[in-house]
């Protein structure tokens, strides 16, 4: 397999998880590249439910090296809940999982200074998880974060983490904030970094050897190409580069040992959290909602919910390079009559066909719609390209041509069988 990185054309919640799982089959290392337990993958294997926040999907497929690269943010309690939980399932996680060193770690006053932060912002409200990833980020960028590699050594951890409470207690009283115990924290924390120890390497020199020796390596981002710090609907953003080039960064391997990117987005859009979303649509919402569809993995809140945007994804290709696409949930399109997607946007009298980085002008955009007719037919037992109605493969066809990269893979549930390659 060529090593692949694969990314979500939208706001995330793609089902980058179940395309993550199809395309290990052929990989021998899956790398979580940057990101936190912010993000949820769900995978439905065997008719089992597999929700992952940390650990990449690969984890449910033997003989596959699971690895948690240098730009992730770690929880470790959450890390270690989610360890304990797959071996109750029968999931082995042992050598098959690798923690970067380097990967800086989440701690409780990352999470209460998220919510206050929250709190502050009153109707201008990002809508985080309120997990601590944006904080902890942040103390990575101010060089004053504290790391894997400390919190496995508690010689290291003791004094960083003293002096890392002392400062956010400060904070906390100043906001009527009951102040950390530090005792507390390091117990819990000095406990976790010794049950994590064991995975703990330098994931860089690993993944330099698998490259050398020309292993198959899938790199697996969290979020979605409009919540990336740089090229996102800023501020209403993560605090990571969610796109392509956040897969070299987080793990350590460099652009040229990359063959191809690809992109994977909904039959239609989602979101979470605040900010614009130029197709949201309450019909498509109320339908999908009430399908028992479009609940967060990781919160359980309901999702936004809209058409599908061809100017969004045909930036997304823009900005990663996307190559090929696989195209989830299009079995969530079976009943309706008439499916629209925005072509282009308009801001007045003025027609916008690109994605505006003024956060202002792309709240004023209006789509414009194209309509397409719906297939009004089940989806679900598809297997292979023939067998989808002809109106599904229309479709199809259109919103990749609009999108401006090859289609791959059309998912129309969440099993691993209920995928077709083209």
């Amino acid at each position: 397999m060529a090593n692949t990185i694969l990314v979500g054309a939208q706001w995330g919640d793609e089902g980058k998880g179940k395309i993550i799982d199809v395309l290990t089959e052929d990989a021998e290392i899956v790398v979580r590249t940057q990101g936190g337990n912010n993000a949820g993958h769900t995978v439905l294997v065997g008719g089992k439910k597999y929700v992952l926040h940390l650990i990449p999907s690969g984890i449910l497929r033997p003989g596959k090296t699971c690895v948690i690269g240098n730009g992730t943010v770690i929880d470790p309690i959450g890390l270690m809940g989610e360890i304990v939980g797959l071996r109750a399932m029968n999931i082995k996680v042992g050598k098959n999982l690798l923690i970067s060193e380097t990967a800086h770690v989440v701690f409780p006053y990352h999470r209460e200074l998220d919510a206050l932060r929250e709190l502050g912002k009153g109707k201008k409200k990002i809508g985080t998880t309120k997990r601590g990833i944006g904080p902890c980020y942040g103390d990575k960028a101010a060089r004053t974060g504290i790391r894997v590699v400390d919190l496995v050594r508690p010689e290291r951890l003791e004094p960083l983490l003293k002096a890392k409470i002392k400062e956010n207690n400060e904070v906390f009283r100043a906001f009527g904030v009951k102040p950390l115990s530090f005792a507390k924290v390091l117990n819990e924390y000095a406990a976790a970094g010794k049950f994590l120890a064991p995975f703990v390497a330098d994931t860089v020199v690993y993944l330099h050897h698998a490259t050398q020796r020309k292993a198959g390596i899938l790199f697996e981002g969290a979020q979605g190409t409009f919540l990336d710090i740089d090229h996102g609907t800023y501020p209403y953003v993560t605090s990571s580069n969610t796109t392509a080039g956040g897969a070299c960064t987080g793990s350590g391997v460099p652009p040229h040992r990359m063959h191809r990117v690809m992109g994977v987005m909904k039959a239609y859009t989602t979101r979470v959290g605040e900010g614009p979303l130029p197709t949201e649509d309450k019909e498509i919402s109320d339908m999908l909602h009430g399908l028992g569809r479009e609940f967060g993995a990781t919160t359980g809140r309901a999702r936004r919910c809209g058409w599908f945007d061809a100017v969004a994804t045909r930036y997304a290709t823009m900005v990663n390079g996307i190559d090929e696409l696989a195209v989830t949930n299009l079995d969530g399109l079976d009943t309706l009559k008439t499916i629209k997607v925005c072509v282009e946007y308009r801001i007045g009298r003025r027609r916008v066909e690109h994605v505006p980085n003024n956060i202002e002008q792309l709240a004023e955009c209006k789509p414009v719609y194209q309509e397409f007719p719906g297939w009004e037919t089940s989806t679900s037992g598809a297997r292979k390209w023939g067998d989808l109605p002809p109106k599904a493969r229309s479709y199809l066809k259109a919103i990749a041509q609009m999108t401006g990269a090859k289609l791959k893979i059309a998912s129309v549930g969440p099993g691993r069988e209920e995928t077709i390659f083209l």
